[in-house]
């Protein structure tokens, strides 16, 4: 049974039973729609909830409610993957195409798996200028998300791990991934904080214990949501 349990939670972790990537619907093959990619995991492409639910796809829904045409967001994600497998995969993709806003939000599956810290820095760094490059070299349209504290679900709770030091951790991590961002000048939307309430409120949870709600989800579409209209406009 308890094996069992665990291999369960590494398959929430890290698994991969939602797609690499989702394309672009036919809403957004229109020229008039404004195109938007978003880069990462489990959290990018919303495991444990429907696509309409992540973030991205909130994203959008608020942004036609702005008044900005949108086709569907190109997602380029899948749960578990580090910052070398998202590399991989976007090279993969092969994708000519740019874009009018990217997000990028990576980098919990490095410290899961015990990843040095000196690797994210250079392939974060890397991921960061390929986000640029997708946005056509414009800063105003990069917009990087932190990475939320996993230590603070339920999950996290009965993993066996300390969850002071996955806090330690994922701090570490994001004072890398903000260090970079801002040093380049993009924009970077700080979630972490809110991620952490969710060891006092199981709502910001989805019933696999693990992954961010629709709930949380909305909490971080509206803290990007004023800077990517303020870009656009």
């Amino acid at each position: 049974m308890k094996f069992n349990f665990i291999l369960l939670c590494l398959c929430l972790l890290l698994g991969c039973e939602k797609s690499a990537t989702q394309s672009m619907n036919s809403d957004s093959n229109n020229t008039n729609s404004l195109t938007y990619l978003a880069l990462g995991d489990s959290y990018t492409i919303g495991e444990a909830v429907t696509a309409q639910e992540s973030f991205p796809y909130q994203l959008v829904s608020q942004l036609k409610g702005q008044g900005f045409s949108f086709g569907a967001p190109k997602i380029v994600a899948k749960t578990g993957w580090t910052t070398d497998e998202l590399q991989a995969a976007i090279k993969a993709e092969n994708i000519k195409q740019t874009f009018d806003v990217v997000t990028l939000l990576i980098g919990v599956n490095n410290q899961y798996r015990g990843y040095p810290e000196t690797t994210y820095r250079k392939e974060f760094k890397e991921l960061l200028q390929t986000a640029l490059a997708f946005a056509k070299g414009n800063k105003n349209r990069v917009f990087v998300v932190s990475i939320p504290d996993w230590g603070a679900t339920p999950f996290g709770k009965n993993s066996g791990k300390d969850i002071r030091i996955i806090a330690q951790q994922i701090d570490a991590f994001n004072a890398i991934n903000k260090e970079e961002t801002l040093a380049i000048g993009i924009s970077y939307t700080d979630i972490t904080p809110g991620s952490r309430v969710a060891s006092t409120d199981v709502s910001l949870i989805e019933k696999d214990g693990l992954h961010p709600s629709l709930k949380m989800y909305s909490e971080w579409t509206l803290a990007l949501l004023p800077k990517i209209v303020s870009s656009l406009k």
